[in-house]
Protein backbone atom coordinates (compact mmCIF):
# COMPACT_ATOMS: atom_id res chain seq x y z
CA UNK A 1 0.00 0.00 0.00
CA UNK A 2 2.57 2.59 -0.83
CA UNK A 3 1.45 6.29 -1.61
CA UNK A 4 1.26 7.24 -5.02
CA UNK A 5 3.09 10.40 -4.47
CA UNK A 6 6.09 9.27 -2.06
CA UNK A 7 8.51 12.21 -2.50
CA UNK A 8 5.42 14.11 -1.68
CA UNK A 9 7.30 16.83 -3.65
CA UNK A 10 4.74 18.53 -6.00
CA UNK A 11 1.89 18.88 -3.34
CA UNK A 12 1.46 21.82 -1.04
CA UNK A 13 -0.75 21.44 2.21
CA UNK A 14 -3.50 24.31 2.04
CA UNK A 15 -2.52 26.20 5.17
CA UNK A 16 -5.31 28.30 5.04
CA UNK A 17 -7.49 25.34 4.94
CA UNK A 18 -5.86 24.10 7.78
CA UNK A 19 -6.04 26.44 9.84
CA UNK A 20 -9.34 27.31 9.67
CA UNK A 21 -10.14 23.93 9.80
CA UNK A 22 -8.30 24.06 13.17
CA UNK A 23 -9.64 27.44 14.49
CA UNK A 24 -6.45 28.88 14.82
CA UNK A 25 -6.24 31.90 16.91
CA UNK A 26 -2.97 32.26 17.88
CA UNK A 27 -0.36 35.07 16.31
CA UNK A 28 -0.94 37.00 12.97
CA UNK A 29 1.12 35.59 10.35
CA UNK A 30 2.04 32.38 11.95
CA UNK A 31 5.49 33.09 12.60
CA UNK A 32 7.47 30.10 13.59
CA UNK A 33 7.64 30.28 17.68
CA UNK A 34 6.45 29.13 20.47
CA UNK A 35 2.93 30.37 21.03
CA UNK A 36 2.40 29.60 17.42
CA UNK A 37 3.30 26.45 17.99
CA UNK A 38 0.90 26.08 21.24
CA UNK A 39 -2.00 27.63 19.14
CA UNK A 40 -1.59 25.31 16.48
CA UNK A 41 -1.09 21.88 18.51
CA UNK A 42 -3.94 23.12 20.63
CA UNK A 43 -6.24 23.99 17.60
CA UNK A 44 -5.22 20.59 16.02
CA UNK A 45 -6.19 17.88 18.97
CA UNK A 46 -9.38 19.80 19.91
CA UNK A 47 -10.27 20.05 16.02
CA UNK A 48 -9.28 17.08 14.35
CA UNK A 49 -10.59 13.91 16.11
CA UNK A 50 -7.97 10.86 16.58
CA UNK A 51 -9.81 8.35 14.96
CA UNK A 52 -9.35 4.60 13.06
CA UNK A 53 -12.50 4.02 11.41
CA UNK A 54 -11.11 3.83 7.53
CA UNK A 55 -8.98 0.27 9.19
CA UNK A 56 -12.05 -1.30 10.62
CA UNK A 57 -14.13 -0.76 7.57
CA UNK A 58 -11.74 -1.97 5.47
CA UNK A 59 -10.66 0.86 3.14
CA UNK A 60 -6.99 2.04 2.62
CA UNK A 61 -5.18 4.62 4.52
CA UNK A 62 -2.86 6.40 2.41
CA UNK A 63 -0.18 8.98 3.58
CA UNK A 64 0.67 10.68 0.31
CA UNK A 65 0.18 14.23 1.16
CA UNK A 66 -3.12 14.74 -1.00
CA UNK A 67 -4.50 12.27 0.69
CA UNK A 68 -4.02 13.44 4.32
CA UNK A 69 -4.95 16.93 3.52
CA UNK A 70 -8.15 15.32 1.29
CA UNK A 71 -9.16 13.47 4.54
CA UNK A 72 -8.52 15.15 7.44
CA UNK A 73 -8.80 18.93 5.75
CA UNK A 74 -11.56 19.33 2.98
CA UNK A 75 -13.35 15.58 4.21
CA UNK A 76 -13.82 16.78 7.71
CA UNK A 77 -12.24 13.39 8.90
CA UNK A 78 -9.91 12.52 11.08
CA UNK A 79 -6.92 10.00 11.57
CA UNK A 80 -4.75 8.00 13.50
CA UNK A 81 -0.88 8.71 14.21
CA UNK A 82 0.52 8.28 10.74
CA UNK A 83 -1.88 10.90 9.45
CA UNK A 84 -2.17 13.43 11.90
CA UNK A 85 1.48 13.57 12.42
CA UNK A 86 2.17 13.09 9.19
CA UNK A 87 -0.30 16.37 8.31
CA UNK A 88 1.46 18.09 11.77
CA UNK A 89 4.75 17.88 10.43
CA UNK A 90 4.18 18.88 6.78
CA UNK A 91 2.13 22.31 8.70
CA UNK A 92 4.95 22.86 10.21
CA UNK A 93 7.45 22.17 7.98
CA UNK A 94 6.09 24.58 5.47
CA UNK A 95 5.33 27.78 8.19
CA UNK A 96 9.41 27.54 9.04
CA UNK A 97 9.97 25.56 12.14
CA UNK A 98 12.41 23.35 12.62
CA UNK A 99 10.72 19.53 12.77
CA UNK A 100 12.05 16.52 12.91
CA UNK A 101 10.53 13.16 12.68
CA UNK A 102 9.89 10.48 15.37
CA UNK A 103 9.88 6.81 16.02
CA UNK A 104 8.02 5.13 18.88
CA UNK A 105 6.62 2.58 20.72
CA UNK A 106 3.27 3.40 22.21
CA UNK A 107 3.40 1.33 25.79
CA UNK A 108 0.31 3.41 27.53
CA UNK A 109 -1.10 -0.26 29.70
CA UNK A 110 2.06 -2.57 28.89
CA UNK A 111 4.95 -3.65 30.63
CA UNK A 112 8.36 -2.44 30.75
CA UNK A 113 9.48 -6.23 29.80
CA UNK A 114 6.94 -6.39 27.15
CA UNK A 115 8.26 -4.48 23.80
CA UNK A 116 5.63 -3.52 21.52
CA UNK A 117 6.20 -2.32 17.98
CA UNK A 118 7.64 0.38 16.69
CA UNK A 119 4.40 1.99 14.92
CA UNK A 120 4.38 5.63 16.07
CA UNK A 121 5.34 8.90 14.85
CA UNK A 122 5.56 11.89 16.50
CA UNK A 123 7.18 14.92 15.82
CA UNK A 124 10.47 16.87 17.27
CA UNK A 125 9.90 20.47 16.95
CA UNK A 126 12.75 23.03 17.94
CA UNK A 127 12.39 26.35 18.77
CA UNK A 128 15.30 29.43 19.85
CA UNK A 129 17.49 25.72 20.55
CA UNK A 130 15.08 24.05 22.78
CA UNK A 131 13.29 20.71 21.19
CA UNK A 132 9.60 19.72 22.04
CA UNK A 133 7.09 17.08 21.63
CA UNK A 134 4.15 17.64 19.38
CA UNK A 135 2.20 14.84 18.81
CA UNK A 136 -1.78 14.59 17.67
CA UNK A 137 -1.71 11.14 17.55
CA UNK A 138 -2.10 8.94 21.00
CA UNK A 139 -5.75 8.84 21.29
CA UNK A 140 -7.20 10.21 24.32
CA UNK A 141 -3.76 10.68 25.53
CA UNK A 142 -2.55 13.38 22.67
CA UNK A 143 -0.79 16.34 24.51
CA UNK A 144 -3.07 19.50 23.49
CA UNK A 145 0.24 21.54 23.95
CA UNK A 146 4.28 21.12 22.83
CA UNK A 147 6.33 19.56 25.89
CA UNK A 148 10.15 20.49 26.16
CA UNK A 149 11.77 17.12 25.66
CA UNK A 150 15.46 18.53 27.23
CA UNK A 151 14.28 18.30 30.99
CA UNK A 152 12.73 15.99 33.00
CA UNK A 153 10.81 18.10 35.18
CA UNK A 154 6.97 18.14 34.93
CA UNK A 155 4.95 20.30 32.63
CA UNK A 156 1.25 21.14 33.01
CA UNK A 157 -1.73 21.54 31.14
CA UNK A 158 -5.36 22.69 30.50
CA UNK A 159 -5.83 18.95 29.71
CA UNK A 160 -2.92 17.01 31.50
CA UNK A 161 0.60 16.95 33.18
CA UNK A 162 3.38 15.67 31.07
CA UNK A 163 7.43 14.69 31.35
CA UNK A 164 9.86 12.69 29.60
CA UNK A 165 12.77 11.04 31.28
CA UNK A 166 15.53 8.93 30.05
CA UNK A 167 15.90 5.66 30.93
CA UNK A 168 19.69 4.76 32.54
CA UNK A 169 19.09 0.85 31.70
CA UNK A 170 18.31 1.28 28.41
CA UNK A 171 18.87 4.53 27.08
CA UNK A 172 15.47 5.32 25.61
CA UNK A 173 13.78 8.45 26.51
CA UNK A 174 9.74 7.48 27.85
CA UNK A 175 7.23 10.22 26.90
CA UNK A 176 5.05 10.23 30.22
CA UNK A 177 1.28 11.28 31.60
CA UNK A 178 0.49 11.70 35.31
CA UNK A 179 -2.99 10.62 35.78
CA UNK A 180 -3.90 10.96 39.39
CA UNK A 181 -0.61 10.37 41.21
CA UNK A 182 1.06 7.82 39.22
CA UNK A 183 3.03 8.86 36.04
CA UNK A 184 2.13 6.53 33.20
CA UNK A 185 4.50 5.37 30.34
CA UNK A 186 2.98 6.84 26.68
CA UNK A 187 5.50 5.71 23.74
CA UNK A 188 9.21 4.81 24.19
CA UNK A 189 11.51 6.39 21.40
CA UNK A 190 15.57 6.30 20.89
CA UNK A 191 15.54 9.69 19.03
CA UNK A 192 15.69 7.68 15.46
CA UNK A 193 13.76 9.44 12.60
CA UNK A 194 10.48 8.21 10.75
CA UNK A 195 11.10 8.79 6.97
CA UNK A 196 8.44 8.19 4.99
CA UNK A 197 9.05 4.40 4.00
CA UNK A 198 9.45 3.48 7.48
CA UNK A 199 5.98 4.86 8.07
CA UNK A 200 4.47 3.34 5.05
CA UNK A 201 5.34 -0.19 6.16
CA UNK A 202 4.80 0.62 9.55
CA UNK A 203 1.11 2.08 8.34
CA UNK A 204 0.57 -1.02 6.67
CA UNK A 205 1.04 -3.09 9.72
CA UNK A 206 -1.24 -1.60 11.49
CA UNK A 207 -3.85 -1.14 8.92
CA UNK A 208 -4.14 -4.08 7.42
CA UNK A 209 -2.83 -6.88 10.23
CA UNK A 210 -5.59 -8.92 11.68
CA UNK A 211 -3.84 -9.21 14.93
CA UNK A 212 -3.97 -5.15 14.94
CA UNK A 213 -5.94 -3.27 17.43
CA UNK A 214 -6.60 -0.88 14.96
CA UNK A 215 -8.40 -3.19 13.39
CA UNK A 216 -10.42 -5.33 16.37
CA UNK A 217 -11.41 -1.64 17.94
CA UNK A 218 -13.41 1.53 16.96
CA UNK A 219 -12.05 4.17 18.42
CA UNK A 220 -11.90 7.82 18.20
CA UNK A 221 -10.73 10.69 20.94
CA UNK A 222 -10.84 14.90 20.94
CA UNK A 223 -9.73 17.39 23.12
CA UNK A 224 -12.40 20.16 24.19
CA UNK A 225 -10.53 23.41 24.42
CA UNK A 226 -12.26 23.46 28.44
CA UNK A 227 -10.11 20.91 29.81
CA UNK A 228 -12.12 17.56 28.83
CA UNK A 229 -11.74 14.73 26.82
CA UNK A 230 -14.60 12.87 24.83
CA UNK A 231 -13.38 9.05 24.01
CA UNK A 232 -14.97 6.17 21.83
CA UNK A 233 -14.38 2.62 22.33
CA UNK A 234 -16.71 0.25 20.50
CA UNK A 235 -19.90 0.53 22.67
CA UNK A 236 -18.52 2.95 25.25
CA UNK A 237 -18.32 6.29 24.67
CA UNK A 238 -16.86 8.65 27.94
CA UNK A 239 -16.49 12.63 28.62
CA UNK A 240 -14.08 12.99 31.10
CA UNK A 241 -12.56 16.15 32.98
CA UNK A 242 -9.40 15.75 35.48
CA UNK A 243 -10.15 11.91 35.46
CA UNK A 244 -13.62 12.33 36.41
CA UNK A 245 -16.35 11.44 34.20
CA UNK A 246 -18.82 14.15 33.12
CA UNK A 247 -20.47 11.52 31.31
CA UNK A 248 -21.03 8.30 28.98
CA UNK A 249 -23.04 5.99 26.86
CA UNK A 250 -23.75 2.92 26.43
CA UNK A 251 -24.05 2.40 22.86
CA UNK A 252 -26.96 0.10 21.94
CA UNK A 253 -26.76 0.31 17.91
CA UNK A 254 -25.02 1.37 14.98
CA UNK A 255 -27.62 4.22 14.77
CA UNK A 256 -26.39 5.35 17.85
CA UNK A 257 -22.67 4.96 17.28
CA UNK A 258 -23.35 6.87 14.12
CA UNK A 259 -25.12 9.40 16.25
CA UNK A 260 -22.15 9.66 18.67
CA UNK A 261 -19.53 9.59 15.88
CA UNK A 262 -21.02 12.71 14.56
CA UNK A 263 -22.17 14.70 17.79
CA UNK A 264 -19.40 14.20 19.45
CA UNK A 265 -16.62 13.36 17.28
CA UNK A 266 -17.78 15.81 14.28
CA UNK A 267 -17.27 12.54 12.11
CA UNK A 268 -20.29 11.78 9.66
CA UNK A 269 -20.51 8.61 7.98
CA UNK A 270 -23.86 6.96 5.94
CA UNK A 271 -26.35 6.15 7.92
CA UNK A 272 -25.80 2.44 6.28
CA UNK A 273 -22.46 2.12 7.72
CA UNK A 274 -21.31 -0.94 9.05
CA UNK A 275 -18.34 -1.89 10.98
CA UNK A 276 -18.35 -5.27 11.33
CA UNK A 277 -17.07 -4.76 14.91
CA UNK A 278 -18.87 -6.17 18.39
CA UNK A 279 -22.00 -6.36 16.40
CA UNK A 280 -22.10 -2.91 15.09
Amino acid sequence: MMSQDPSNTQVQIDLNAYLTRIGYDGPEGTPPTLETLRAIQRGHVCSIPFENLDAVLDKPIRLDRQSVQQKLIFDGRGGYCFEQNGLLIDVLTQLGFEVESQSARVRFSATRDFTPPRTHLFAKVTVEGIPYVVDAGVGGLSPTEPFRMDIEDPQSSPHDTRRVILDDASGNWFHQVQLGEHWNDVCEFTGESMPMIDREVANWWTSTNPDSKFRKSIMSAIADPDGSRHTLGNRHYTHRQDGKVIDEQHIESTTQLLEVLATKFYIHLPSDTVFGIDGL
